[in-house]
């Protein structure tokens, strides 16, 4: 973070802050309507329901992350087990939800990460 000092008088002083990335980009304030989205995505997909553990995708934490574009979403998820036999149906059922959320194409990237239960809050 890169911080500019000023003084208006002898006795107040003004400090702005400006963030920046390790290339010394500035980093885009926070967007409240990119947010909106970010949320309403993950309202819509506490529709799709892992049949065999019967909690839906976010309470089991396999939505890893969301990329919101103009023309195209992506939304990174792993599975529950790597041969998951719903795969296919989950999958279809989220770009479903997200393209009902964001009005155009969404697409689904399978993650070769593990999924550990601990994540998903089921370990009490």
């Amino acid at each position: 973070m890169t911080t500019e000092n000023t003084t208006t008088g002898p006795e107040q002083a003004a400090v702005t802050a400006t963030a920046t990335d390790t290339a010394g980009q500035p980093i885009a304030p926070f967007d409240a309507e990119r947010r909106a989205t970010e949320l309403a995505i993950l309202d819509a997909l506490r529709s799709v329901v892992d049949p065999e553990i019967g909690m839906n995708v976010v309470e089991l934490a396999l939505i890893r992350q969301i990329l919101l574009g103009p023309e195209q979403t992506e939304i990174k998820m792993v599975l529950t087990t790597p041969f998951c036999p719903y795969a296919g149906a989950m999958i279809a059922q989220i770009k479903e939800e997200v393209e009902n959320v964001v009005g155009h194409e969404a697409k689904i990237t399978l993650l070769a990460e593990r999924w550990d239960p601990r994540d998903a809050g089921l370990m009490w």
